[in-house]
């Protein structure tokens, strides 16, 4: 007789296949995992990229979280009984994006074109990634999850709120005050405002452009000829393939004068960094140079008698390389400046002032200090022109500034020195600091124009 058994609902446990291939916990390799994606992006943006442009920056971002992602997979699926297999596609995809971007280097048409496509994508994922989390974690593990997903969620989300908020922006500040010319194969803006001579020259310093000297302006245009006009990748000019150094930029606004039509010599002013551009100028134009006024200028000895500012600067320009990635996911707003100035010029330059365009130029013009500052070194005297420098009471603290505009202000015979209390930006942003630089700019003009002593 043949006899049939069947299994118990015990030995059907015994015998079912099991997925489990590691005791350990969950939550701690997630945790790792993630850890060693933030780790790597620190690194190669802080350490291996120092300062890079854009598409590096955000390529080594993605390259890092893409490695975060595949440690995670790998990680899970070894050691803990919850293998989380999909994280593969997540690293695939961004590990892949982030290599294309080191390598390729694209510019900013292309990286803005970009940034309409990776949205959604990105939002389809992180859709994708969620689900599949839901399905095979559970525990703690899930909650250290849900907040990078969020995280991704925003950045999407984020992504396509800075699309809008660029085109509307490119729309409605369209039309640049004065003109622009083409000089040197690029196009260059500049704004003259007012009659008389000597006409002034305006020169903008980091994260600022032509508009920023609204408060100032509309002072001086009342007693003389007044211009402001952008740098390149500034404002209303055209963008360069590569950063110009203060040479190029001396050349450039030379030529663009001339094409204007404007006759010097000038009275140059100069703003924070913009002060060692307008030193740079006439040290290559001295004929071109009436007198000068210095706003709480950057120093030509900046890097070597400025306390900690050699060890500040590397800082400084990893800082600024991240931020055209950060606008480009929607944190602009929280970049741009100009509150305070008139009318409609603050809304103006804040807008313009948070464009990922902006943040690119500040990372620029941060990579090329140290050579604008040796460059601005060959100016060694304006013998007796009308000098006046202004120093923000703000910087008084700060180790040797005091010094360095002492050397500034010795530049000239005929000088004068005056401190301010104001901040650094207030000289141009706030209406108390506005007007006193626009007094010291009148005061110039008025000891060229008398031939007298600065007073």
């Amino acid at each position: 007789m043949k006899l049939h058994t069947h299994p118990t609902r015990g030995d059907e446990h015994a015998q079912a296949p099991t997925r489990r291939t590691g005791t350990g916990s969950p939550a701690r390799n997630i945790a790792g995992s993630l850890a060693i994606g933030l780790v790597l992006a620190l690194v190669l943006v802080a350490v291996v990229f120092p300062g890079a442009t854009e598409s590096v920056v955000t390529g080594s971002i993605l390259v890092a979280f893409g490695v975060g992602w595949g440690a995670l997979a790998a990680l899970t699926s070894r050691r803990t009984s919850q293998a989380q297999p999909w994280a593969r596609v997540p690293a695939a995809a961004m590990g892949v994006t982030g290599l294309a971007l080191i390598v390729f280097r694209p510019q900013n048409e292309v990286l803005t074109l970009l940034n309409w496509v990776w949205p959604p994508l990105l939002l389809a994922l992180v859709v994708w990634m969620f689900r599949q989390m839901r399905r095979s974690l559970t525990g703690r593990g899930r909650w250290l999850l849900t907040p990078m997903l969020v995280a991704l969620a925003l950045a999407a989300i984020g992504g396509t709120t800075a699309d809008v908020s660029e085109l509307r922006i490119a729309h409605e500040y369209a039309a640049a005050p004065g003109a622009t010319y083409l000089v040197n194969g690029h196009r260059l803006h500049l704004d003259c405002r007012g009659s008389g001579s000597p006409t002034v020259v305006l020169f903008s310093g980091l994260g600022e452009f032509s508009q920023s000297w609204t408060g100032v302006t509309q002072q001086v245009n009342r007693t003389t000829r007044v211009c402001a006009y952008d740098r390149a990748g500034q404002g209303w000019s055209d963008d360069v393939s590569t950063p110009q150094d203060g040479l190029t930029a001396a050349h450039d606004l030379h030529t663009l004068l001339a094409a204007a039509g404007e006759h010097g010599p000038y009275v140059l002013v100069g703003h924070s960094i913009g002060g060692p551009y307008a030193l740079t100028y006439a040290a290559q134009y001295p004929e071109q140079v009436a007198g000068m006024v210095l706003l709480d200028s950057s120093s030509p000895q900046q890097m070597t008698e400025i306390a900690n500012y050699s060890s500040q600067y590397p800082i400084m320009r990893r800082g600024l390389a991240l931020l055209p990635t950060l606008t480009r996911i929607g944190l602009g707003r929280f970049l741009g400046t100009g509150a305070g100035l008139p009318g409609n010029a603050g809304a103006e330059v804040q807008a313009m002032t948070s464009t990922a365009r902006s943040a690119r130029n500040g990372r620029d013009e941060v990579s090329i200090l140290p050579r604008l500052f040796e460059e601005s070194q060959a100016l060694t005297t304006l013998q007796a022109k009308p000098l006046e420098v202004v120093t923000a009471s703000e910087n008084l603290g700060t180790g040797g500034w005091s010094a360095t505009q002492d050397r500034l202000t010795a530049l000239s015979s005929n000088h004068r020195h005056i401190v301010v209390q104001s901040s650094h930006e207030g000289l141009l942003m706030e209406l108390t600091g506005a007007i006193a630089s626009a007094h010291a700019i009148d005061d110039v003009v008025a000891a060229v124009r008398r031939s007298s002593p600065v007073r």
